[in-house]
C-alpha cells in the first residue's frame, strides 16, 4: 500500500469538503447580495429597511463563512503546490475578479451603516450587488472548466488563455451556479425572516427553484454523459431529487427542510465536479496533458503533520460555527431594525477639516 497517495487522495477528499462548506455557506451570502434590489418593496424607506434586514440576516457569519475559501486554497497550496501553482497563474484574471469583487462586497457590507445617507447606502447595496455576481457566475466557470479539462503542456502549466475558459459548457456551468444561489439565498431569507419579506422570498423561490432544476439539470446531464464515470450519476440523481424536495418543502412553508435540500444540490453538485476530476486534479482537454493528484501533492511527511493538524483544529473550528449560527438563529423583521446610526456627510466633514 502506497501511504503516501493513500494521503493525497485523503487531501483531495478534504478539499473538496472544504469547497463543499465554502459553496454551502457562501452560496447563501451570494443569493441573498443578488436579491437586495429584487425582494424589498414600497416605498423608500419601506425598502431601505428591508434592505437592511437582508444584510443583516447574514451580517453575523458572511466573514466566517468565506474562511472556508481562505482554507481551501492554503489547503490546495500545502497539500498540493503544483496544482495551486497551475490553477492560479491558468485562471489568473478569472480568480483575479473574484477577489476584486469579494473585496467590494466586504468593504459595502462594513461600511455600509457608517454613514446614514441615502446616496451612501445605494453605492453599498450595488456593491454588495456586484460582489455577490460575480463570484456566483464566475465560480462555475471555472470548476466547470475543471470537468471539461485544460489544455496544459508537458510541464503543466495552462495555455488555453482566457477565452479558452468561455466556452459553452463552462458558461452554462456559471448559469448553474447563480441559479443555485439565487435559489438558497432565498430559501434561507425565508427561513431568516417574518413577516411580508418572507413570503416574497418563498415566492421568488418556488419559482426559482424550477429554473434551477432546470438550468442545473441540463448542466449535470451534460456532464456527466461527456466527462464524468458512471458512479457519479449518483451524485445527480440525489441533486435532482433535492431540488424537487425544495419544490414541495417550499410550498409547504416548510424553510428548514428547503434549506437543507438546497444545501444537498449544491453538494451533490460538488460530488459530481471531483469525482469527475478524479484521479487528476486538473483533467487534460479531450484526453491531452492532465495534472494527477499523484503529480502535484506534497511529501509525504507534510502530508501527515498536516493530517494531524486537521484532525485536532476541524472539529473545534466547525464547533464555534455552529454556535455562531445557533446564537443567530432568530428570525428578523423591519420592527427589529433601529434608526440609522451613521454619521452624517457633514460630521465627517467637520471632523476631516
Amino acid at each position: 500500500m502506497d501511504l503516501s497517495l493513500d494521503l493525497a487522495v485523503l487531501w483531495f477528499v478534504i478539499i473538496a469538503v472544504l469547497w463543499t462548506g465554502y459553496l454551502v455557506l457562501e452560496g447563501f451570502d451570494f443569493g441573498v447580495g443578488m436579491l437586495m434590489s429584487i425582494l424589498p418593496r414600497g416605498d423608500a424607506e419601506r425598502r431601505e429597511k428591508e434592505r437592511r434586514v437582508l444584510v443583516n440576516t447574514i451580517g453575523p457569519v458572511w466573514d466566517g463563512n468565506e474562511v472556508w475559501l481562505l482554507t481551501a486554497g492554503g489547503a490546495t497550496f500545502a497539500a498540493f503546490p503544483e496544482w495551486y501553482a497551475t490553477l492560479f497563474s491558468g485562471f489568473y484574471l478569472p480568480l483575479l475578479l473574484i477577489l476584486v469583487a469579494l473585496i467590494v462586497r466586504g468593504i459595502a457590507f462594513e461600511y455600509r451603516g457608517k454613514i446614514a445617507d441615502a446616496g451612501w447606502a445605494r453605492r453599498c447595496d450595488l456593491a454588495i450587488q456586484v460582489g455577490s455576481w460575480v463570484p456566483a457566475f464566475l465560480w462555475g466557470v471555472a470548476f466547470a472548466n475543471l470537468v471539461r479539462g485544460v489544455l496544459l503542456d508537458a510541464d503543466h502549466q495552462y495555455v488555453g488563455g482566457f477565452w479558452a475558459l468561455l466556452n459553452p459548457f463552462a458558461l452554462l456551468g456559471g448559469l448553474t451556479t447563480l441559479t443555485l444561489f439565487l435559489l438558497h439565498g432565498a430559501v434561507f431569507v425565508a427561513l431568516k425572516t417574518d413577516g411580508e419579506l418572507r413570503v416574497r422570498a418563498r415566492g421568488h423561490a418556488q419559482v426559482l427553484s424550477v429554473v434551477a432544476a432546470a438550468v442545473a439539470g441540463g448542466w449535470a446531464v451534460w456532464a456527466q454523459v461527456a466527462y464524468s464515470a458512471a458512479w457519479t450519476w449518483g451524485a445527480v440523481a440525489v441533486a435532482a431529487a433535492a431540488l424537487l424536495g425544495v419544490v414541495v418543502t417550499n410550498r409547504a412553508g416548510r424553510e428548514g427542510w428547503a434549506f437543507t435540500l438546497s444545501a444537498v444540490a449544491i453538494v451533490a453538485a460538488v460530488v459530481l465536479v471531483f469525482g469527475s476530476m478524479y484521479p487528476d486534479v486538473m483533467p487534460g482537454l479531450d484526453g491531452g496533458e492532465s495534472l494527477t493528484i499523484a503529480e502535484a501533492s506534497s511529501t509525504p511527511y507534510t502530508l501527515r503533520v498536516m493530517t494531524w493538524v486537521a484532525v485536532f483544529l476541524t472539529p473545534l473550528v466547525i464547533a464555534y460555527q455552529a454556535w455562531t449560527y445557533w446564537v443567530f438563529r432568530k428570525r428578523l423583521t423591519t420592527d427589529h431594525i433601529p434608526a440609522p446610526a451613521g454619521l452624517t456627510w457633514q460630521k465627517i466633514k467637520e471632523a476631516a477639516f
